[in-house]
């Protein structure tokens, strides 16, 4: 009966050091030389909206490049084209089903599937016809990623950057609750229709150099629950717990061995 009633008070140390250990710490083994590449650019996708601004050190020989200086100064060009629709807010060139977008003055251009730089690389070049030294400034206007499952706040998460990273959704989420897999994180990936399906584990360090750090536009992560939870209010006490229990063990060997 008493070696009965020691093995149940035992068991919650156990079953503490489950709950204490290593899965819940991000990027394990720091000490290793990370090589993630610091020059990522996001692919350009359809449905994407971009700012392009153009600027020379000839304000008004740039304003036809520039859909709202354009409108602003009501200069009438009908190869300006009406990305804005009729909500004012949507504002940039909206990247269609095939890939382009309209771009005054040059015309139908294909952007999808190119990186931001190369994007401006190419309108140097073809605003350089009209242009002296113009300089190309492209931003992503609508960078957003879904994030479901065991995090503190699950939903779309949207970002004025060209570079988010898995920790950076994770950081918008209010991070992982303490049942969120850390280690088997689900990253759904769409590119140009195609969908890929990758594993995560966020507990070692070299993940930064996967392929999978930098998220994508509307990618979407999720965060499996394990399979055995408990109740996380009286964690705050479990070191009290943890306490008592070993008092309570060291006098049952006692006794035990009387």
């Amino acid at each position: 009966m008493k070696k009965n009633l020691l093995l149940v008070l035992i068991l919650p140390l156990f079953f503490s050091s489950c709950i204490s250990n290593k899965d819940f710490v991000y990027l394990q083994g720091t000490q290793n030389v990370i090589t993630s590449s610091f020059n990522y650019e996001p692919i350009i996708q359809n449905d994407d909206r971009l700012s392009i601004r153009v600027n020379t050190l000839e304000h008004e020989a740039s304003v036809p490049f520039n859909l709202e200086d354009s409108k602003s100064n009501s200069v009438n060009l009908t190869n300006i084209p009406n990305t804005n629709g009729n909500n004012s807010s949507n504002i940039g060139y909206l990247v269609d089903e095939k890939g382009t977008i309209d771009f005054p003055v040059i015309g139908t251009i294909s952007v999808a599937g190119f990186t931001i730089a190369q994007v401006k690389i190419f309108l140097k070049e073809k605003l350089s016809i009209y242009l002296k030294d113009p300089i190309i400034n492209i931003q992503l206007l609508n960078f957003k990623v879904t994030v479901l499952g065991d995090v503190g706040s699950p939903g779309i998460k949207t970002f004025n950057s060209n570079r988010v990273t898995l920790l950076d959704a994770i950081g918008a989420s209010s991070d992982l609750t303490l049942f969120g897999k850390r280690k088997n994180i689900l990253l759904i990936r769409d590119f140009q229709g195609v969908k890929t399906f990758n594993r995560i584990d966020i507990t070692k360090a070299d993940f930064v150099n996967s392929p999978y750090y930098y998220l994508d536009q509307n990618d979407v992560i999720y965060i499996e629950s394990r399979k055995a939870k408990v109740d996380a209010s009286a964690l705050p006490n479990l070191g009290l717990i943890i306490s008592v229990v070993s008092f309570i063990t060291t006098l049952l060997f006692l006794v035990i061995k009387k």
